[in-house]
């Protein structure tokens, strides 16, 4: 078996793991109560236009507000030029809008007027008119046959366009035939519910996850889609029978007794993902960190040290690194902005070599990404199309010990603040006594190396202090208790 997709279904939620040899390659997961937004498409309600920012928000009937930029409304175009936003849209009009990208971190939906319908073969754009083709079919002779086929295919009153998808290149003429009826009659029903609905309401749903599989995952090098729930199962088989017929012999219920995902060792690889550090088999690792604004890859050697040479050493390291990064892009769906910051190499051979290892593994990614090459600082430069949390978003969230900064004030830093704090409470209250509330770690400093500067305030204020352990405190917490 090469590539196998294994989805795993519970009422709450479903996980989808897509493995090539055995190991896992990409991870999705979708709850039940926090579906993803991306394709769906609403007819909203424009709720403030910002002419200094060329964007408008749009009330699409979720709790915070989508965001629409001048670009993305097609009716805004005049040629090659963009109208004002303020001429094309005014407070209260109501608009057909799709989500392009989901809320993230603080950000509201992003949203576009150009409506784009998703098959297995083709994706329908209704205002377009011209045949676009993948850009991973290559081959010029291959991509004039694909256009000349679906020309021949559309029917005479057609007037919308569409984008050829790369698993187009195994598909029979009925089965492009069927994908543009589908589209075409899920336009016209957009249409039609939309001309009869009342914004801000939801006109199209996308696909679940479940389903998304067989749209968008499997492919000709699919060799098996093993599901654990029986009713998915047989909803899956219904619409593959309708719409991927020949995905219907690759279908298969898992019925074992073992978890489906224990099986294949898939929930330790999750945990994996949400590390920090990622071991090589070399010996050596990455460390990676994500942030607001972008996400940071560190290459270190570890305990590799079998080159021949300090120079070969180096390079091998950073040529595995590179397959492995291409790996961990996409089973923690990594997006926006990511610097890989490789072990510094003298040799441009070995730069170049490095950059086509990570160009080859990040080849078969069904996001789009860039690669901008080595900076002058010898570092990675690229970009992944972000339009759904992160991995480690979607299921974690910061620390409330350090409150996601990664780190905490030592317990002689939160003495020092207790001490300071005392002073200040002194000055301003007349209390009998003083009493520290505070972890045990932080009470036990005060007992031990501490003791002698809390002696000296208490004399110096000429109050007591007494000391209180509250084990449920985390380090930084702390109370001071006026008696």
């Amino acid at each position: 078996m090469s590539e196998e997709i294994l989805i795993n279904v519970t009422p709450q939620e479903t996980r989808v793991a897509v493995t090539y040899l055995g190991a896992v390659q990409e991870l999705h997961i979708e709850r039940a109560n926090q579906r993803g937004l991306v394709g769906n498409t609403y007819l909203g309600r424009v709720s403030r236009v910002l002419p200094g920012m060329q964007s408008a928000f749009i009330d699409i009937g979720i709790e915070r507000a989508a965001f629409l930029h001048v670009g993305d409304i097609w009716d805004a175009r005049d040629g090659d030029t963009l109208q004002p936003i303020e001429r094309v849209l005014h407070e209260g009009q109501n608009i057909l809008v799709q989500v392009i990208k989901d809320p993230i971190s603080t950000k509201g939906a992003r949203l576009s007027t150009q409506i784009s319908m998703a098959g297995r073969f083709l994706v329908y754009l209704p205002q377009e008119t011209r045949i676009g083709i993948s850009q991973k079919i290559e081959d010029e002779a291959e991509r004039e046959l694909l256009r000349s086929r679906l020309q021949g295919l559309l029917p005479q009153d057609e007037h919308g366009g569409f984008i050829i998808r790369t698993m187009a290149n195994i598909a029979e003429d009925c089965e492009l035939a069927a994908d543009v009826e589908y589209l075409r009659t899920l336009w016209e029903a957009i249409k039609n519910r939309a001309d009869t609905s009342e914004g801000p309401t939801l006109i199209y749903q996308e696909l679940d996850l479940a389903h998304r599989v067989l749209r968008d995952f499997a492919n000709d090098q699919t060799d098996r889609i093993l599901i654990d729930s029986r009713e998915t199962y047989q909803r899956m088989m219904s619409f593959a029978e309708d719409f991927t017929h020949n995905l219907v012999k690759k279908i298969n219920l898992y019925v074992a007794e073992r978890p489906l995902f224990d099986l294949y060792g898939v929930d330790d690889e999750i945990e994996k993902a949400l590390s920090r550090r990622v071991d090589l088999k070399s010996g050596g690792y990455l460390i990676i960190d994500q942030t607001e604004a972008l996400t940071t890859i560190d290459v270190n050697t570890g305990g590799y040290t079998s080159g021949r040479t300090f120079d070969e050493t180096i390079f091998k390291t950073n040529l595995e690194a590179s397959q492995v990064i291409a790996r961990q892009l996409r089973l923690r769906n990594l997006g926006g902005i990511i610097i890989v910051d490789y072990i510094d190499m003298d040799v441009a051979v070995h730069k170049e070599a490095v950059l086509n290892e990570l160009t080859k593994g990040i080849a078969s990614d069904r996001t789009r990404i860039t690669v901008n090459g080595f900076t002058s600082l010898g570092l990675v430069e690229m970009t992944r199309k972000r339009t759904r949390e992160s991995l480690a978003r979607q299921i974690c969230e910061p620390c409330p010990t350090c409150q996601g900064r990664g780190q905490i004030k030592t317990a002689q830093s939160v003495c020092y603040e207790i001490l300071r704090n005392l002073m200040r409470e002194a000055r301003q209250f007349d209390a009998r006594e003083f009493r520290i509330l505070a972890a045990p770690t932080v009470i036990d400093l005060f007992l031990d190396e501490e003791s002698q500067n809390l002696a000296q305030l208490s004399d110096f204020i000429g109050k007591p202090v007494s000391l209180q352990v509250e084990s449920l405190f985390t380090q930084e917490q702390y109370d001071i208790i006026l008696i």
